[in-house]
């Protein structure tokens, strides 16, 4: 009587090793540029707050320098890179960047991010 093998050969093996290892290297360069991301969106959240209570323009890009600095991202998206308007009597502030993260050689991954405190916050 014949017997059927299952399973995955070597070559199978191999490949799919290289597609996982690409996959994560893909994700482990992404995961600093969203971290930055998520923390610029919660600052300028909380920039536009001081703004509602009553903070000036100047007052609220130092505020935001300040809050850059404690949390290492002050070269993200420098003060004067601010957009501050008024919506709805509510102070709107917004930031457009791109960031690039190195892969392999001379590929990087480009991410282009806009921060709004305009969008909904826990």
């Amino acid at each position: 009587m014949k017997s059927r093998q299952y399973g995955i050969s070597l070559i199978g093996t191999v490949f799919v090793g290289l597609l996982l290892a690409g996959v994560l290297l893909i994700g482990s360069k992404a995961v600093g540029p969203y971290r930055e991301y998520f923390v610029l969106q919660h600052i300028i959240g909380l920039v536009a707050d001081e703004g509602n209570n009553g903070a000036s323009e100047s007052e609220m890009r130092q505020s935001y320098e300040r809050r850059t600095m404690v949390d290492s991202i002050d070269e993200v998206v420098k003060p004067g890179d601010l957009v501050f308007r008024n919506q709805d009597g509510r102070v709107v502030v917004e930031a457009e960047y791109t960031r690039k993260a190195p892969l392999v050689g001379n590929v990087s991954l480009s991410f282009d991010f806009k921060a709004s405190s305009q969008r909904k916050r826990k």
